[in-house]
């Protein structure tokens, strides 16, 4: 009871403050949003905070250990190291992109976040998500070519090809998710100007619309087919048909070899797809807001942290490529 007493309160003190009034449709412009983010003890904060900045600065360092790496070693200048790098420079925008911001609101016990900077987040949240989705799509086809088609593997993933794929994702991750978020800036937002989330998302910010989102709903179930469930699909086939060929290696030594160079990308594509369907797909209505939260720091803060270290600790070229620098 103390604590719903203390959110509307704050509710009343914030609408008050950061709203306008605008007389000539009686309807009230948000100007500013404020995130609750962890409402808990100021030592669990800060215990918080410390976790926070000690994986903030592992994902940083991980990533960027993987990205000069692949520039500068020979050995990696491959299509399957290339794109690693291309997730990297993703990963790094992602958590770059939320922690920060959740730093001050731990340290402040929430924090308030403009309207354009609750957009601006919620762009740099989706976009990267949309890009791992196809940058993944890519990365299968790489090893479906690599161990279904070997032969042809050098003609059909040139260096030029891997450019041009890089930048259709990055180019289409990036402008599919400025359409919808134009559509949501365009939504009335009459208060209350609580959000009980660690960040600007689309499911909270919906929530506290009082337009109607039937188009923006529309618009995500239409975007959702090429963004995942067609990524989705060429992920599942090409691992069948990776599968398939492996099987049919005599050796098992030769299996093991084959499997071995798409293992890792398969165990980032199952922890990525996983943590989105905790979030978005599985139904959260019986879960506390504060599961919620933990579930959606799942793939902004988690994935970034572990996709170094599963390409780093289970690739030997990298290791390699890590031993050959520390001896120079």
């Amino acid at each position: 009871m103390v604590q719903n007493k203390h959110l509307h309160l704050l509710c009343q003190l914030y609408f008050h403050r950061d709203c306008k009034l605008l007389q000539e449709n009686n309807l009230t412009a948000v100007t500013e949003f404020f995130l609750l983010g962890f409402q808990s003890s100021q030592c669990l904060r800060i215990f918080l905070f410390c976790l926070f900045l000690v994986v903030y600065c592992g994902t940083i360092c991980g990533n960027l250990l993987i990205i000069t790496l692949v520039s500068t070693s020979k050995d990696l200048h491959t299509p399957m190291y290339f794109f690693i790098s291309q997730l990297s420079i993703s990963d790094i925008l992602m958590i770059t992109n939320i922690v920060p911001n959740l730093f001050h609101m731990l340290l402040n016990n929430g924090g308030t976040i403009t309207f354009i900077g609750c957009m601006t987040q919620l762009y740099f949240l989706c976009a990267p998500v949309v890009f791992e989705c196809l940058l993944l799509t890519v990365m299968s086809y790489d090893r479906y070519v690599a161990i279904c088609n070997p032969l042809r593997y050098t003609s059909i993933m040139t260096s030029g090809h891997c450019v041009i794929l890089s930048i259709i994702c990055w180019l289409f991750g990036f402008s599919i998710v400025l359409t919808y978020v134009i559509k949501i800036a365009k939504l009335i937002f009459c208060g209350p100007v609580i959000i009980d989330h660690l960040f600007c998302d689309i499911v909270p910010l919906l929530e506290l619309s009082c337009s109607d989102t039937f188009i923006v709903h529309l618009e995500i179930s239409i975007i959702s087919i090429p963004v995942v469930f067609i990524p989705t699909t060429v992920i599942v086939v090409s691992y069948t048909c990776i599968v398939s060929a492996v099987l049919r290696i005599p050796s098992s030594i030769g299996r093991y070899k084959a499997f071995s160079t798409c293992s890792s990308h398969l165990i980032v594509v199952s922890i990525f797809y996983w943590t989105l369907c905790c979030v978005y797909v599985v139904p959260t209505k019986g879960l506390t807001l504060t599961i919620s939260k933990i579930l959606s720091l799942l793939y902004t803060v988690l994935t970034p942290l572990v996709n170094p270290i599963i390409y780093s600790l289970r690739n030997k070229d990298i290791r390699k490529a890590i031993q050959k620098k520390l001896h120079k």
